[in-house]
């Protein structure tokens, strides 16, 4: 017996509200916990001093700290190599075996697991260029981990660039760079963004690779040599070792409120860029 068209729209219609429904769900009820049981130890003098016995007393600066230098560096390194990479694959190069190679290993390098990237950071840079656990070690490794999702993302997003456009610009006189630059670029802006979004999350988040690199120090990292943490590590030190659970859902509440205003910023700056240019 066949079902009416509009009994099986209805019914999918039902099916993926729930499982939307049930995703944003999961998301309430995590932040909502580490709401409940964070809030109440959130203050100025948790987030501007330094940690105390072992993270028992005192605040998470440090960590504050050692987050925003890990990002903020780790994108500054990954973004040129990533975007050049992008544009090379779509621009610059047609389609060969070189460039199958190419995406083949930045597949291979999305799917290696972190405490990988973790254990080659640890042995190249920590030991055998002599770094030590330092900022720079956990800079290089996160680079390299978040490589291929700026590298994909870029890709995807120059790729769904009208060629319309390029077609324009180059009757107009305009050289490649220029075209790449100026048009092609500017139109694949808010993907561009989405993905280093992505990236800052991941190394945000990031603890494994993290502790093997950079280490796990309590001081703020005042050069690039010295050792930190971050407020990932941090929790995790915490919660795994029973330090402190009420300071480890602080910190979590403050690592979530981070990411949370990362995207909202991504979005306004997303916004700002869309509606300028259409």
């Amino acid at each position: 017996m066949r079902i009416k068209p509009g009994i099986t729209d209805k019914m999918a219609r039902i099916g993926f509200n729930s499982m939307a429904f049930f995703t944003v769900g999961i998301l309430v009820v995590i932040i909502s916990i580490i709401c409940i049981k964070g809030v109440s130890h959130v203050n100025l003098e948790f987030i501007f001093t330094s940690p105390e016995d072992m993270g028992r007393h005192g605040g998470i600066f440090p960590s504050i700290m050692g987050t925003v230098l890990l990002a903020l560096l780790s994108i500054v390194f990954a973004t040129p190599l990533g975007l050049g990479t992008a544009i090379f694959l779509t621009e610059y190069t047609k389609e060969s075996t070189f460039t199958k190679i190419i995406r083949f290993g930045v597949e291979s390098l999305a799917g290696i697991p972190s405490i990988i990237y973790g254990l080659f950071g640890f042995i190249f840079f920590v030991i055998k260029l002599g770094m030590g656990w330092s900022l720079l070690s956990g800079v290089l490794t996160m680079t390299i981990m978040i490589l291929p999702t700026i590298i994909r993302t870029s890709e995807e997003a120059i790729k769904a660039v009208p060629r319309n456009l390029r077609i324009v610009s180059y009757s107009l006189g305009a050289t490649r760079w220029e075209t790449v630059t100026k048009i092609v670029l500017t139109a694949a802006t808010p993907g561009i963004l989405t993905g280093i979004m992505l990236s800052v999350g991941r190394v945000v988040g990031e603890t494994a690779a993290v502790i093997f690199t950079m280490g796990s120090s309590l001081r703020l990292p005042t050069s690039l040599m010295d050792s930190g943490r971050t407020m990932a590590v941090h929790f995790y030190i915490l919660a795994r070792e029973g330090i402190s659970m009420e300071k480890a859902y602080a910190t979590a509440l403050i690592l979530v409120l981070s990411i949370t205003i990362i995207n909202i910023l991504a979005y306004y700056i997303m916004n700002k860029v869309v509606s300028k240019y259409s």
